[in-house]
């Protein structure tokens, strides 16, 4: 087992470094994009007094607030495991994403108390070319990004880059929104346009931040895996041919990180060490389907009743 736990680290040790490179390119890439748009809405606000535009610019602030504070989650979720914290520092993830969801809402509510006297008493948006052009700059940013992000959550499954680009997704459509705001507002004559347009987007946004709640929320109560990955590690134990069958199987997410925990049922006869030596290959057919996991095994003999203290799924 000695062999198989030091290359389960050194596993666990390579996909850190691999998906952590990737994790904090990202954040510093959401960082430095979300900096650019706060500077020229900003300028486009002060210009064009348009309060579409200016929930385009909460926005923006507030994703540069979340992306700050998710440069550090990231940083604290990809620290090695401590003394202190044996299972890994994974759910710090799982916490900024909970503080991107209050940002967000936070900058919704907002939108709403700018947008709600506008539409009692509109106001005209001046130099609406402005503001276009600069929501147009804004859009191939954000876009560029959200391809960037997309890519490192597909090799990564980080949860804290995910909360950061759902909020950039809510803000690509603000950016759309605003201009279809200000063209109907200006060249349309529609001066309700503007602050029904806000109003939209702070709904959006909302509705956008209930996803990384409901993920957050999902880590942070160890939540099992799906039940595709779940039926998948089943299939993979049972592979082996000196494995009867698995029962009591448990998994949760933290991070980058995911927990694997299971029985296996083997003829009863078999030596201790026969049982070892299954028990390891089981681990390392784990390892290859879900690289870093932290797998632990428990040897039975077929056909054993036990009693567990916590719940059994049914079929597990």
């Amino acid at each position: 087992m000695q062999d198989t736990e030091l290359s389960n680290s050194l596993d666990e040790t390579t996909v850190l470094a691999r998906h952590g490179g990737l994790m904090r390119a990202a954040t510093y890439a959401s960082v430095t994009v979300a900096a650019i748009l706060v500077v020229s809405k900003l300028a486009t606000w002060w210009l064009t007094d348009s309060v579409a535009v200016l929930s385009s610019l909460v926005d923006s602030a507030l994703d540069m607030a979340a992306s700050l504070f998710n440069l550090w989650a990231v940083a604290h979720a990809l620290t090695p495991a401590d003394r202190e914290h044996r299972f890994g520092h994974g759910k710090a993830e799982a916490l900024a994403g909970l503080a991107q969801s209050a940002f967000v809402i936070g900058s919704a509510v907002f939108l709403l108390f700018e947008a709600v006297p506008r539409l009692l008493t509109p106001r005209e948006v001046e130099r609406g070319e402005i503001a276009v052009a600069v929501m147009l700059l804004s859009i191939v940013l954000t876009l560029a990004l959200l391809l960037f992000q997309r890519f490192v959550i597909k090799r990564t499954g980080s949860l804290a880059v995910n909360a950061d680009s759902l909020h950039y997704r809510a803000d690509l459509l603000a950016n759309i929104g605003v201009i279809l705001a200000v063209v109907a507002s200006v060249w349309l004559g529609w001066r309700y346009a503007d602050p029904l347009f806000a109003v939209a987007i702070a709904i959006y946004i909302v509705w956008s931040a209930w996803g990384i709640v409901r993920q957050s929320l999902d880590q942070l109560m160890d939540r099992e895996l799906p039940e595709t990955q779940r039926a998948e590690i089943e299939q993979i134990a049972t592979r082996h041919p000196d494995v009867v069958a698995v029962h009591d199987l448990r998994t949760r997410s933290s991070g980058v990180h995911t927990f694997i925990q299971l029985h296996l049922e083997m003829d009863g006869d078999i030596t201790l060490h026969r049982a070892h030596d299954i028990a390891d290959a089981v681990e390392l057919l784990l390892l290859e389907a879900f690289p870093g996991a932290e797998v632990i095994i428990h040897q039975d003999p077929a056909g054993l009743t036990e009693e567990h203290s916590h719940f059994r799924p049914t079929g597990s």
